[in-house]
């Protein structure tokens, strides 16, 4: 038997509260802010100092009862308040503002895709007319492969 298991149970909704749909104030920080508010959240640096001093690359939540200190994983995501962009671990580092995608849809519709061979460039020739049509064939070719025009 499990004394004080309300504890424990209370202790594991803070934890999922914090990383279920994650948000961050900003970050990384090396330094925890002077003032939180409890449910705010930062993204701890690569050189913590202070009450953070053990867990580079955390995510770290202020609560009534103190600081929470999630390691960071990659694969882990979090929404950047200040920034309005996404914070995602991966390499051991939080990456904000950066995606990796197969290829990007909007509207159902793809308008972005894998890359495609390299444009050549025009050279030689007598023609500059005809260098040039043909290089902007293959760029508009290139674009339409894309999805970003028809």
């Amino acid at each position: 038997m499990q004394a004080q298991k309300e504890l424990t149970h209370n202790e594991a909704l803070v934890r999922l509260d914090m990383l279920a749909h994650a948000a961050v104030e900003t970050g990384p920080l090396d330094q925890p802010p002077a003032d939180p508010q409890p449910g705010q959240c930062w993204l701890v640096g690569s050189a913590p100092e202070r009450e953070w001093q053990d867990a580079p690359g955390a995510l770290a939540c202020w609560t009534e009862n103190g600081w929470r200190l999630s390691p960071g994983i990659d694969g882990m995501a979090a929404w950047v308040i200040d920034r309005q962009l996404w914070a995602v671990r991966t390499g051991g580092a939080w990456r904000i503002g950066e995606g990796r995608f197969a290829s990007l849809s909007i509207a159902g519709q793809q308008v972005l895709g894998p890359r495609q061979p390299a444009v050549p460039v025009p050279s030689g020739g007598a023609v500059i007319d005809a260098e040039a049509r043909a290089a902007i064939a293959v760029i508009v070719a290139r674009m339409v492969a894309h999805g970003l025009v028809d």
